[in-house]
C-alpha cells in the first residue's frame, strides 16, 4: 500500500518539513499505513512564475541549493508551482525562476504548470522535469480530466469539486487512477463561481509584486493597486482545518484509506502555504499520525521545532 502526500511549501515551512520528514522516517510506527511523503511543494521567492497563492520575500541562491541538497539527499522531490496563468513570453526569461531550474536540475525534481508558454519552454528546455497538471486549471467535468489523462503528465491534480463524486471517479481507467492526485483539504468553497478569476488575480499580483520589489526592494508591496477582487476579500481563504471538515469537498483520513486507496488512487495533496505553520502541523497529524498516537506526535514535533529554532513560546 502506498499513501503519497504532497506536502506545502519547501521554503516557507523548510525546518517544519525537515523535521517531519525525519520523523517519519526514523519513528514509521507512528503513522498510518503506506504513508510516504511524494514531495514538497512551493517556490523560492520571489518567483514570477508562482502561481495558486501569492508568495512573497526573498531567497538567495545558498538557501536554494541547500533546501534542494537537503531533501533530494532523502530522495523528496521538490515540486515548483510554476502555475500563474498571467505570464507573457517576456516572463520566461526570468533569471531567478531559471537559475532554481537549472539548480534542481538532476531529474528528481517536478514542476506543476498550467500556462501553456510556460509548460512549452519548461518541456524544451529543462526535459529532466515531471510535470504535474495543476489543479488551477479546474478540470471540474470527468470529460475534461479524462482528456487530461491522455496527455503526457506525471500526475493530473483534479478539480476538489468532484473529490467525494464517486460515481465519477469510478468511470477513471485503473491504469490512471495512481497519477490523480485530490487536493484533499481544500478551504475553498465548493463549487465557487470566482476560483478561475481569483487565480488569475493571484499570477498579476505575483507579477507585480516582483517588479515592485526590483525597483523599490525596501519599500512595502501594497496589492490593492493591483487586485481589487484578490481572494483576501474572501470569507474563506483563511479556514483552518477544524472548519473545513463539513465541506462536502473534504476527504477525511479514514476516507482516504477506506474508500480511496482501495479504489487505485494513490496522490494526496495538502493545501497550506500560506497558513501558519501551527495549522499545517495539525493538518499532517490529522491525516498522517495514527489517530491513537497524534498527541505523542504533535508534541515530539513541537519539541523538535522549539529545539531548532522553528518555534518559539517566549
Amino acid at each position: 500500500m502506498r499513501v503519497r502526500f504532497h506536502l506545502p511549501d519547501f521554503s516557507g515551512n523548510f525546518k517544519l518539513n525537515l523535521l517531519f520528514a525525519e520523523l517519519l522516517e526514523h519513528r514509521p510506527d507512528l503513522f498510518r499505513e503506506g504513508v510516504e511523503i511524494a514531495s514538497f511543494y512551493g517556490v523560492f521567492p520571489p518567483s514570477i512564475w508562482n502561481g495558486g497563492r501569492t508568495q512573497g520575500g526573498v531567497c538567495d541562491k545558498t538557501f536554494v541549493k541547500s533546501v534542494i541538497k537537503t531533501f533530494n539527499e532523502k530522495s523528496i522531490p521538490l515540486r515548483f508551482t510554476f502555475t500563474n496563468p498571467a505570464l507573457e513570453k517576456k516572463h520566461l526569461s526570468d533569471q531567478f525562476c531559471n537559475m532554481v531550474l537549472n539548480l534542481a536540475n538532476n531529474g528528481l525534481n517536478e514542476a506543476i504548470v498550467m500556462s501553456p508558454i510556460l509548460e512549452d519552454y519548461i518541456r524544451r528546455n529543462f526535459p529532466k522535469y515531471k510535470l504535474t497538471s495543476s489543479t488551477c486549471k479546474r478540470l471540474n467535468t470527468i470529460e475534461g480530466l479524462l482528456d487530461e489523462l491522455k496527455k503526457d503528465y506525471h500526475i493530473v491534480v483534479m478539480d476538489y469539486d468532484l473529490n467525494n463524486r464517486f460515481d465519477l471517479l469510478e468511470q477513471i481507467p485503473m491504469a490512471d487512477r495512481p497519477r490523480i492526485e485530490f487536493l484533499s483539504n481544500a478551504c475553498c468553497e465548493p463549487n465557487c463561481p470566482r476560483r478561475s478569476a481569483h487565480y488569475h488575480s493571484i499570477g498579476v499580483q505575483q507579477i507585480a509584486y516582483n517588479e515592485h520589489i526590483k525597483k523599490y526592494p525596501n519599500l512595502p508591496f501594497d496589492a490593492s493597486k493591483y487586485d481589487p477582487d484578490h481572494f483576501r476579500d474572501c470569507p474563506y481563504s483563511q479556514r483552518g482545518l477544524f472548519e473545513i471538515r463539513n465541506l462536502r469537498t473534504h476527504i477525511s483520513p479514514d476516507d482516504i484509506w477506506e474508500k480511496y486507496v482501495p479504489m487505485g488512487f494513490e496522490q494526496f495533496k495538502i493545501e497550506g502555504r500560506t497558513a501558519s505553520p501551527l495549522n499545517v502541523l495539525e493538518t499532517y497529524m490529522y491525516y498522517m499520525a495514527k489517530p491513537e498516537y497524534r498527541d505523542e506526535t504533535r508534541f515530539m514535533l513541537l519539541k523538535a521545532m522549539e529545539n531548532s529554532g522553528a518555534l518559539s513560546f517566549k
